[in-house]
């Protein structure tokens, strides 16, 4: 294995001013080596207040995402992360299309053992929607806590 301290060497945006891309395609998403990967775990990130916006009013749209992976070879940098989450706030896309493409990027990163993302948008026009994706089953004998994020009630 590679010494911990070597793993960090290649990251640009740790540690530095980096200013916030202005769009998805512009952000950096950085990895680093696992040092734990011969144990399968998952790593859960939790962006409670993610923005995009709508591509046909340019409205802000607003969504609660959890994003799950068991790693295998690699981890993602959270600080590029949270830049690359931020850049939707000037991408205007559907949620769908925003929950995926998250979760697509992320899997062509990392390579992880199983990712899923859940996408739970705020209402407009009074209708929520949810989105979830996955690359397949969660590997057997790991962890992976429910995403503990109610349905919307709204006042009911």
């Amino acid at each position: 294995m590679t010494e911990k301290t070597d793993i960090y060497a290649n990251l640009k945006q740790l540690g530095s001013h980096t200013e916030q891309p202005q769009s998805p395609e512009q952000a950096v998403l950085e990895r680093v080596e696992n040092p734990q990967g011969d144990t399968a775990y998952c790593v859960r990130f939790t962006a409670p207040e993610f923005t995009s916006l709508c591509p046909m009013t340019g409205q802000p749209d607003f969504a609660h995402l959890v994003i799950d992976y068991v790693p295998g070879k690699w981890l993602v940098e959270s600080k590029s992360l949270k830049l690359y989450l931020t850049s939707f706030r000037n991408h205007g896309a559907f949620h769908e299309d925003c929950t995926v493409s998250i979760g697509r990027r992320l899997v062509d990163l990392l390579d992880p053992q199983w990712l899923r993302i859940g996408g739970y948008w705020y209402p407009r026009g009074g209708i929520p929607i949810d989105v979830f994706w996955q690359t397949g089953e969660a590997p057997k004998g790991v962890w992976v806590p429910e995403p503990g994020v109610p349905s919307y009630r709204g006042r009911g």
